[in-house]
């Protein structure tokens, strides 16, 4: 089979890349590489240093599966630049379905966010709930849904909702919870914990690559929207999870965004999907990898920082 993926040098995209070219796929990677290419040359893969609004350029003559990850990511990237995500969220989305349908690709995966359900007093949020973004990066991700379901009757459409996505990548992140507590456990022996009750939907990187591999593997299960989360935690309980491995001192300081969100997965576990990670096995993962000088602290490691130095 013939993968396109956007981002496919990203934090999730380069270890969902190595592991579909292992399985003999062929594989073309659409990258920006804002944020480097940690991917080594392999036979059937294909790495295009491109941004995603070139369109054009985007090779998608005899490709059955699109996977589109790239976006600028998280509330505080969108800040920065809102026309920039817009375009690139929403109007180089739109133009890359579009594209897929002239080539005639089978398939689309589309990765969104479990952020687009906004403030949910339900403790159980399915995908049959109502999207109330609270945030343009929320916004952009439920328009860009809009944009691609609008196409749901001429093409193969699995929009994907990730939690919190926790766990080593060769393009490593310190900026998402999990990550940021065990470095900052491993580094100062302390971890800043702002507010603690707000609860969030976590994943780890290799069950949500699994995922993707999932749904490229069955491309038949039903068009629409998939939640992929499994432990909502407390943010003070992922602090306290993270001592029990690393000794560490927490420290609580006052917060001033007091949201929580939370997630149920069962539509996408009754399509045979099985769950092989946690929270837990991150923590462990990071801990080793850290300590081994696997990785290191960069500032291409903050998302937010990176893109400011970069003047996007």
């Amino acid at each position: 089979m013939h993968i396109l993926i956007t981002g496919g040098c990203g934090y999730t995209g380069t270890i969902l890349t190595n592991d579909l070219v292992d399985l003999g796929h062929k594989v073309t990677i659409v990258d920006t590489q804002w944020f480097g290419n940690h991917l080594i040359p392999k036979k059937n893969l294909e790495i295009i240093k491109l941004d995603i609004r070139e369109h054009e350029k985007i090779p998608l003559e005899k490709v059955d599966t699109v996977i589109h990850l790239a976006n600028i990511a998280n509330d505080p990237s969108v800040e920065l630049n809102s026309k920039l995500s817009w375009e690139v969220n929403v109007l180089a989305t739109q133009k890359l379905i579009e594209n897929s349908l002239k080539n005639k690709v089978k398939q689309f995966i589309f990765a969104s966010s479990g952020s687009v359900y906004g403030l949910k007093e339900e403790k159980e949020v399915t995908e049959e709930l109502s999207l109330v973004p609270i945030s343009t990066y929320n916004k952009t991700k439920m328009i860009a849904e809009r944009v691609l379901m609008s196409y749901k009757n001429d093409i193969k459409l699995h929009c994907i909702r990730p939690a919190t996505v926790c766990g080593f990548s060769p393009r490593m992140r310190l900026d998402v919870s999990v990550n940021m507590f065990v470095f900052q456990a491993l580094k100062f022996k302390s971890m800043t914990v702002f507010g603690g009750d707000q609860i969030r939907p976590n994943i780890h990187i290799q069950d949500l690559i699994d995922v993707y591999k999932h749904f490229v593997l069955n491309r038949d299960l039903p068009n629409g929207f998939y939640n992929a989360g499994f432990e909502n935690l407390k943010i003070i309980d992922i602090a306290k999870k993270v001592t029990k491995l690393i000794p560490s001192e927490i420290i609580i300081k006052k917060n001033n965004d007091p949201r929580s969100y939370r997630q149920n997965s069962n539509k996408l576990l009754e399509t045979g999907f099985k769950r092989q990670f946690s929270v837990v096995d991150a923590i462990k993962e990071l801990k080793e990898k850290y300590e081994s000088k696997i990785f290191t602290e960069t500032e291409k490691c903050y998302t937010v920082n990176w893109m400011k130095k970069l003047n996007l």
